[in-house]
């Protein structure tokens, strides 16, 4: 599957995979050096899907006028 395709969360997966494949030592050179490039790629397209939702979350937080709207983070829930 292209990584362009890959949701965030199948790209992280798949990275762990990656990750523990290599730290086991187990791989051949000539398949680590393939599961590095793979992994490099999935990093990008985890990157780029970040920033496409940075974005969309800038985009949700611009008020009417366009001036940017701050609110404080709060991660527990409303009692």
């Amino acid at each position: 599957m292209n990584q362009d395709n890959k949701t965030f969360e199948e790209s992280l997966k798949r990275l762990e995979q990656i990750v523990r494949s290599m730290e086991r030592g187990d791989v051949a050179l000539e398949e680590s050096l393939k599961l590095f490039q793979e992994g490099t790629d999935l990093v990008r397209n985890c990157q780029k899907l970040l920033d496409e939702a940075e974005l969309q979350v800038k985009k949700v937080m611009t008020a009417t006028d366009g001036s940017p709207v701050l609110e404080d983070f709060n991660d527990e829930p409303n009692a």
